[in-house]
């Protein structure tokens, strides 16, 4: 099982099609991100096909016991021969374990799964991220940017810190390569900004989304974050700004 491609033409013109898989691999590179952020890529066979923004189950084993989470992909599938995986480090059993991998280390990986998908069939998208619910919109960005799909995409980033901000000379190189990108960080309340900070400061609201995206009415959005934070960005999108239901897509991140 897996996933295929059905179709003929070009790679985004065909239909993917996924089945579920459970393959035991290897991890081939550890990633320190930040302080508390680790991406860690497995080794994945050059054939095997996910769609960006999905998610898997990664299984670990440390010290006699299993430990298992869902983590969103934050690579492509046009970024070939792994899958990379990147979470924010805490005290749970799967963070320690995660902490101690090393290349050559034997994981389970269940893929693909999820739904929050980029949807190609529009021309206009909007992201609302925070924290490491950056991970999926990393690999959907990539992915059209890549495949040089004909997209425009605005993107709202908020940390807590600028030390936080994962990913960031990825969207920044994409955005100076393409006209049709945009994005804007932001640090959230809990913290002063700094002096020398270039982007916003604050939550992202109703107010901040007006300001960046003036033709929100026009978008599709994609949210993903902690639990708290997506709730109430998508309030903000249907009840003070009028998106409708079916323009959100929508995927929340527990258990940091």
């Amino acid at each position: 099982m897996g996933c295929r491609l059905e179709g003929a033409g070009s790679f985004k013109l065909k239909k993917v099609v996924c089945l579920m898989k459970i393959i035991d691999t290897h991890v081939t590179e550890v990633i320190r991100r930040t302080e508390h952020i680790l991406s860690v890529r497995f080794a994945m066979p050059e054939d095997d096909v996910f769609q960006a923004g999905q998610f898997l189950g990664v299984t670990l084993f440390s010290g006699g016991a299993e430990f298992s989470r869902y983590l969103s992909y934050s690579n492509s599938p046009t970024e070939k021969g792994y899958i990379e995986v990147t979470k924010r480090l805490t005290e749970s059993d799967f963070s320690q374990a995660m902490s101690k991998l090393r290349a050559g280390d034997v994981v389970r990986i269940k893929y693909p799964m999820g739904k929050f998908t980029l949807n190609e069939g529009r021309a206009k998208h909007a992201f609302l991220a925070g924290g490491i619910g950056i991970t999926p919109v990393r690999s959907m960005w990539k992915w059209a940017f890549d495949q040089r799909l004909a997209m425009n995409m605005v993107l709202l980033y908020s940390n807590r810190s600028a030390e936080e901000i994962i990913f960031r000379d990825d969207f920044e190189d994409m955005v100076s390569r393409h006209k049709g990108y945009k994005l804007v960080l932001s640090l959230d309340s809990r913290v002063q900004c700094p002096l020398d900070w270039q982007g916003r400061c604050g939550y992202i609201d109703a107010a901040m989304i007006r300001q960046e995206i003036p033709d929100y009415d026009q978008r599709i959005f994609y949210v993903c974050g902690p639990i708290v934070m997506v709730k109430t960005m998508v309030d903000a999108l249907k009840s003070e700004l009028g998106v409708l239901e079916e323009n959100i897509q929508r995927e929340s991140i527990s258990g940091y």
